[in-house]
């Protein structure tokens, strides 16, 4: 078995970086790469990649292409190819990905989705799958029940 190795990305490589000192609440729309190293509450809509460093803490529901992770998550995590979680990356919440890569030590507590999340045609928005229920119980889940026969013991 081979081991799986994440790469390292260079930040000088990322588009924009919010830094450590910087506490930001609201929702993060945006196209180029973006590494989180402060604290960040909301939503993150992204098209392009998002990095979370290892002193970074996000409170979030995140949809990117790629979303690597160093830091700590608390929230669901939607990529269109692949989530990273390095070694020190904690996850509190679900993960959507077709591709998931998880270094020894890093901590997920959730459902893990090996699929890509549905995206809408007209927004470019993903539609969040519903946890409990897969697509083929969504569609008998419509379908009439019958009443449970509930019988006491010498009633009639």
């Amino acid at each position: 078995m081979s081991d799986v190795q994440i790469r390292e990305v260079d930040e000088s490589d990322i588009d924009t970086v919010l830094a450590g000192d910087i506490e930001f609440e609201g929702t993060l729309n945006f196209e180029k790469s973006l590494m989180i190293k402060g604290q960040f509450l909301g939503d993150i809509k992204a098209a392009g990649e998002l990095y979370i460093d290892t002193d970074a803490y996000v409170e979030a529901r995140v949809e990117a292409e790629v979303v690597s992770l160093k830091g700590k998550v608390k929230g669901d995590v939607f990529a269109y190819s692949r989530v990273e979680l390095f070694a020190s990356a904690m996850v509190d919440g679900d993960i959507t990905a077709p591709d998931v890569i998880m270094e020894s030590g890093c901590r997920f507590n959730g459902i893990c989705r090996m699929e890509s999340p549905i995206k809408e045609e007209k927004t470019g928005d993903a539609k969040r799958r519903d946890p409990v229920i897969s697509r083929k119980e969504e569609k008998t889940s419509d379908a009439k029940r019958p009443e449970p026969i509930i019988s006491r013991k010498g009633a009639e």
